[in-house]
């Protein structure tokens, strides 16, 4: 089984499932009052290289004042930009940006065509945005349903999986509500790098690896912390055996993995020439006084705390990791591989200093990962014999999406606030959307 998309008919569901996704965006963003919430925060951070580049051409980022006091009227509220001596950088790093591309180009021509300003800030170029986090969000699902066909030959069980992690965890929210961050677009560049290391195992194809090394460096210019992927890579190579063919695959010849980290250097170097045209020198550390203490990891308030926690705002993970334990009687080396990853990549993510990572619904960082925390459902679905518990599994699964959907609701419409929730506000307004329908 080979798992190579498919032709037309295989894209169907995909562009089915685009209608009300775009939908749902142009309700909640694309009115002619509302288009301003998509690139806010982060999300101004992780785009401003594309104006600043193609319509501003300089790197100092100056125009943004102008186009916070023009659309935003939110300057000091959250600024990306940091002064390093005299000069000024982008605190965000550049692989968003370079995945938006093609929808800031062709949001900039329709811009001119249709009259509306070519600043880089106006409706379309936010409507590109949004849409951009939709085509990535798609492609993602795309890649995955192909790695899914090695755990399950079942297609309904692929697409109960996929579904209810699209509609029933924080994959939504950060692909259609808050598109302009970077998670949605590391959550696809994952699911496409484990889907070419299946091609690459299958073929031996030489181009596969060098997409690989192209991939993996695009990973890390996205966010450096999102090269720890290349350690959960061992899980899908599905055995001992598996990893020893591999690495003998990666060296036979013997110059074929050198070749292949090339085109990794080469994408991450993006980042580091853009540091020197901007400083003079070829690293900076822009976030400054933040990052990670690895010798006080928040594993546990990371995990359940009212105030973020993954598994309370976002149960359906709980559940699907039950599927590790049909995946211990299936594969031990599977098991392990997958179980010691995942408690890595918990440990790493909890560590950073801001555990709870600023405004964001359960523990946005985890996202991008979603591939490693629910393919174990799809393993637990096909180990359950068909009738009533499958069928009871799959009606939890509905509860739990249902419960994602309310509590999505309520995020955005600020009843679960976005840092300050604690026991008390929690249960007093859980699943109390008749607060938000007043």
């Amino acid at each position: 089984m080979s798992g190579r998309p498919a032709m037309p008919k295989r894209w169907l569901p995909y562009l089915l499932l685009s209608l009300p996704l775009l939908w749902i965006s142009s309700n909640i963003h694309w009115g002619s009052t509302t288009w301003g919430g998509i690139i806010v925060y982060d999300a101004k951070g992780y785009y401003a290289y594309l104006p600043a580049a193609f319509i501003y051409h300089g790197l100092s980022f100056g125009f943004q004042p102008d186009i916070e006091r023009k659309y935003y009227h939110t300057h000091n509220a959250s600024d990306y930009r940091q002064a390093i001596g005299d000069k000024v950088v982008n605190k965000y790093y550049a692989g968003t940006a370079l995945l938006q591309s093609p929808f800031f180009f062709i949001a900039h021509a329709l811009s001119g065509l249709f009259g509306f300003p070519q600043d880089g800030f106006s409706r379309l170029y936010a409507i590109g945005v949004n849409i951009a986090g939709i085509f990535y969000l798609l492609a993602g699902l795309a890649f995955w349903e192909s790695i899914l066909k090695r755990f399950t030959s079942e297609s309904r069980l692929r697409w109960l999986v996929l579904l209810a992690v699209l509609f029933g965890t924080n994959l939504f929210y950060y692909a259609v509500v808050e598109p302009g961050m970077s998670h949605i677009y590391s959550f696809a560049c994952f699911n496409a790098l484990i889907w070419l290391l299946y091609r690459f195992q299958e073929t031996s194809r030489t181009r596969y690896l060098l997409l690989m090394g192209l991939l993996a460096g695009l990973i890390v210019l996205i966010r450096p912390v999102n090269g720890i992927v290349l350690l959960g890579l061992p899980f899908f190579a599905g055995s001992w055996a598996g990893v020893k063919r591999l690495s003998a695959q990666l060296f036979m010849p013997v110059w074929r993995l050198g070749a292949a980290i090339l085109p990794a250097l080469a994408v991450i170097s993006i980042q580091l020439l853009i540091y020197k045209l901007q400083t003079g020198h070829w690293w900076v550390y822009a976030y400054r006084e933040e990052g990670f203490d690895f010798s006080r990891p928040e594993m546990a308030p990371f995990l359940f705390s009212y105030k973020k926690g993954y598994f309370l705002y976002t149960p359906l993970a709980a559940l699907a990791l039950l599927g590790l334990i049909p995946l211990y009687r299936q594969s031990r080396y599977r098991f392990f591989a997958l179980s010691g990853f995942l408690l890595l990549v918990i440990y790493i993510l909890s560590s950073w200093w801001q555990w709870w990572y600023g405004g964001s619904f359960s523990s946005r960082v985890m996202v991008e990962y979603s591939i490693f925390t629910f393919t174990p459902l799809a393993v637990l679905l096909g180990r359950l014999r068909s009738g009533r518990p499958r069928k009871a599994l799959a009606g939890l699964i509905v509860l739990l999406v249902l419960l994602c959907q309310v509590q999505t609701y309520q995020y955005r419409h600020w009843q679960i606030h976005w840092s300050d929730m604690d026991r008390e506000r929690y249960w007093e307004n859980f699943l109390r959307i008749d607060k938000v329908l007043k």
